[in-house]
């Protein structure tokens, strides 16, 4: 037995009345350990060891280094309820049990198939609520559950196994809205893409934010890339860039018949395409020009009297399609005239058209 241990056992002969030589003391220790409630200092208590090279068993105790030898950082843990005492072990070394609230930390350890069974699939149901529902609708989910849930897959090391996991089922559900576009009759058409397109986007505003520990510690850190951007590139490549040509020519045909579509779609579909992809511009420009501003050159004074002609076009239409310019019957005189030469004020007014 080493030295430290000698200088144990002689404090404890001194105190001991029931043995008259040192050997005897000795022998009664080595058998008997005294009772870690009666002693003092670190020995009446519980602790908590943490050794460089150790392992932790699934038991929940792990061996200590040789006393004296430096290695072993231990840290006091009495009042946590649990009982622990120190005993003689063979070569020398001392086993110490662990607090029970420890022991449970270390025994948590999510495998791939703890993934795969649990983690995984309350994740699953989760985005797949919020890619099905109404952006106006309430999901009855535990944002707090799932924001945890993310996180214990991250710190254990599932942040690669996720993030495929979801590409691919944002994936398969783009594929499908897909399929369910192509088969939309034309009249139907533009106002799915529309429905599509917003229910999409409302739902990455919940997905990226329960994502965000996989978002910085791996997409980020590992990847060089963005969640948001990586999962709006999916819409681009599995939705719009699919539809877009078939897509266009409804816009403009629609754009040219006044309210044919409510200008609220069009300007959130075109404000949309031009987001995912702003080179999407070139196939219709004065459409785009329409919502987005700066689209096409400034206007030219040689150009107004075109401009003009468009607007007296556009009121022509209003007019056909039922809409008035009101009781004109109380103009004073002379507002006729300045309201016909308003038209061109409005086109030089524009700048950019």
């Amino acid at each position: 037995m080493d030295e430290s241990m000698d200088e144990d056992v002689s404090f404890e002969m001194m105190d001991d009345h029931n043995h008259n030589n040192w050997e005897a003391s000795a022998d009664a220790y080595r058998q008997h350990p005294p009772n870690p409630q009666q002693q003092t200092g670190h020995a009446a208590h519980s602790t908590v060891c943490e050794a460089e090279g150790s392992t932790l068993p699934n038991s929940g105790a792990h061996s200590a280094p040789e006393p004296g030898n430096g290695v072993g950082d231990c840290e006091d843990s009495a009042g946590t309820g649990a009982s622990a005492g120190a005993s003689a072990a063979a070569g020398g070394k001392v086993t110490l049990n662990i607090n029970s609230s420890t022991s449970k930390f270390l025994m948590n350890v999510i495998t791939t198939e703890d993934y795969k069974s649990t983690y995984w699939p309350k994740l699953e149901s989760a985005i797949e609520q919020l890619l099905t529902q109404n952006p106006q609708d309430y999901i009855p989910i535990s944002y707090e559950q799932i924001y945890s849930c993310v996180y214990k897959c991250v710190c254990q090391q599932h942040s690669e196994q996720m993030y495929n996991d979801l590409i691919h089922k944002i994936t398969v559900h783009l594929q499908h809205i897909s399929e369910e576009l192509q088969a939309s009759p034309p009249d139907q058409y533009i106002e799915k893409f529309d429905t599509a397109l917003a229910q999409y986007m409302a739902a990455l505003q919940s997905i990226v934010p329960l994502f965000i520990y996989m978002n910085k510690f791996y997409i980020e850190t590992k990847l060089n890339r963005d969640l948001k951007e990586d999962l709006t590139k999916l819409f681009t490549d599995y939705v719009a860039e699919k539809h877009v040509c078939t897509l266009m020519p409804l816009l403009i045909e629609a754009h040219s018949t006044p309210f044919q579509i409510t200008p609220s779609i069009m300007a959130n579909i075109v404000k949309g395409l031009y987001t995912l992809r702003p080179e999407w511009v070139q196939l219709a420009p004065t459409l785009f020009s329409n919502f987005i501003p700066n689209i096409l050159p400034p206007a030219l004074e040689s150009e107004l009297s075109v401009y003009a002609a468009q607007d007296q076009k556009l009121q022509r239409e209003l007019m056909q399609n039922g809409f008035t310019r009101g009781d004109q019957s109380r103009k004073r005189a002379g507002e006729e005239l300045a309201y016909n030469g308003s038209s061109s004020s409005c086109a030089t007014s524009r700048g950019y058209r």
